[in-house]
């Protein structure tokens, strides 16, 4: 993954919901160039931000060992737009999971409004499956979880700190 739609975690609850914030800033070239005179960040990459976090708890779900990836978007509704100076906060649950996939939904709120909505369906990819190779280098997603403050944050349905996962 070359980049990350969502800049921090707020809250992670395993098996439950994860939160984070986005903020939409005018350095960003997409937020600058995707409706030239008017910036906003893309609809797409609200759900791509609300998918990165909901793509990290069911990974965490499965103690990283399945190779997630979103697979279809049920159900998008925006209410208002993301322009510059804004911040997102991100909500997302954790529906329920099988052997082949997991289901999740999104909230979106800038300031006190909804902003989006979202339905989101996850799948596994096997070793083999259009990929070859882990989706990360070795250590690169702890680091990114790091930086965002996962490990801050992430705790188990007890109000426990989340292990250190050796495979990450």
């Amino acid at each position: 993954m070359r980049w990350f739609w969502i800049d921090r975690f707020t809250e992670f609850v395993s098996g439950s919901h994860a939160s984070g914030i986005k903020n939409v800033a005018l350095d960003e070239e997409v937020v600058d160039e995707y409706l030239p005179g008017y910036p906003v960040l893309p609809p797409t990459l609200i759900i791509e931000g609300m998918a990165q976090l909901g793509g990290i708890l069911v990974a965490e779900h499965f103690k990283f060992e399945k190779r997630v990836v979103l697979a279809k978007v049920g159900k998008a509704t925006y209410h208002q737009p993301a322009r510059v100076g804004d911040q997102l906060r991100y909500r997302v649950d954790f529906k329920s999971a099988n052997d082949t996939g997991a289901v999740a939904t999104g909230h979106s709120v800038c300031g006190t409004q909804p902003q989006a909505d979202i339905d989101l369906m996850f799948a596994f990819l096997e070793p083999g499956h259009l990929v070859d190779g882990p989706l990360f280098q070795p250590g690169d997603l702890r680091t990114m979880l790091r930086i965002m403050n996962f490990f801050h944050v992430a705790v188990d349905a007890d109000g426990n700190p989340l292990p250190h996962y050796d495979n990450l």
